[in-house]
């Protein structure tokens, strides 16, 4: 079982990408110097609007989670879970974790990556105000392979029908 959704968001010039624990995009559209997890602003969605079918998928401790972030030509795969805790209300944010810790921002925990581990390429993008796609799969019952290989698919066709609509590459 797969569900998955797109959230189109844009960098900012005071992207710094350097938290070790967490990487967000937020609807805010604007960033302060403090904000050194968030890589995106202006986002499309947030914990409590991403789709019903992610959400809950992602609602189960054995469901993999694989985002897949892309800006400026540079991609960047980022492997996570699920948890039975989250609860997917935040209004204005999206959070993803390499603890356990869960609140109402957060969309998956155990990650393999935080804002500090996201390739400095895209980064670089991200600060010059690139356009954000992030994709998130939640996957139940598949392989990490499997969830990634989805993930990179999605990645793919979705970037070719969004950049030539948008400018996203």
């Amino acid at each position: 079982m797969i569900a998955w959704d797109v959230v189109r968001a844009r960098g900012h010039p005071l992207v710094k990408a350097l938290h070790r624990s967490t990487f967000e995009i937020t609807t805010e559209s604007h960033l302060t110097a403090r904000g050194d997890c968030i890589i995106g602003v202006g986002a499309d969605k947030s914990a409590r609007t991403l789709a019903p079918s992610f959400r809950s998928l992602a609602s189960r401790d054995d469901a993999r989670v694989v985002i897949a972030l892309r800006s400026g030509g540079v991609s960047e795969i980022v492997r996570a879970w699920g948890s039975s805790l989250l609860t997917f209300e935040d209004p204005k944010s999206i959070v993803v974790r390499r603890s356990s810790y869960v609140d109402s921002r957060t969309v998956a925990v155990r990650s393999d990556k935080a804002a500090a581990d996201i390739s400095r390429e895209l980064v670089s993008n991200l600060r010059r105000g690139a356009p954000l796609l992030a994709i998130l799969v939640a996957c139940r019952g598949c392989s990490d392979d499997e969830a990634i290989a989805s993930t990179l698919r999605l990645l793919e066709r979705l970037s070719k029908i969004l950049g030539a609509a948008e400018g996203v590459t």
